[in-house]
């Protein structure tokens, strides 16, 4: 259960910000390189767990850290992207082809 804190705790944090808690899934991975946490939500819940500009997401990475500190152990957290990525409305809406784009240029 010692070695299990940073999980149980990052698991608490998530299901606290999002909407659909049961979805919630962490996995731990330990290897040389330290601890690999890796959370994986609801796709309509990255917006919530990333928050503006990632500030979300790197409060929850600092204090997962500072848990590992206090274990010896070096945490990193991996957000893990919905299946699918970033499709084109979340890369910014409509894409144009090159012909487009050069028409609107005024040369």
């Amino acid at each position: 259960m010692a070695k299990d804190k940073d999980l149980d705790f990052v698991e608490f944090i998530v299901k606290a910000i999002v909407n659909k808690p049961d979805d919630v899934t962490v996995t731990r991975q330990v290897d040389e390189m330290g601890v690999l946490l890796s959370v994986k939500v609801d796709p309509e819940d990255m917006g919530l767990l990333i928050g503006r500009q990632g500030s979300t997401a790197k409060a929850i990475r600092t204090l997962a850290r500072i848990i590992g500190m206090r274990n010896n152990a070096r945490v990193n957290l991996r957000i893990e992207e919905p299946e699918g990525g970033r499709g084109p409305v979340a890369a910014g809406g409509k894409t144009k082809n090159v012909e487009d784009v050069m028409g609107e240029l005024d040369m």
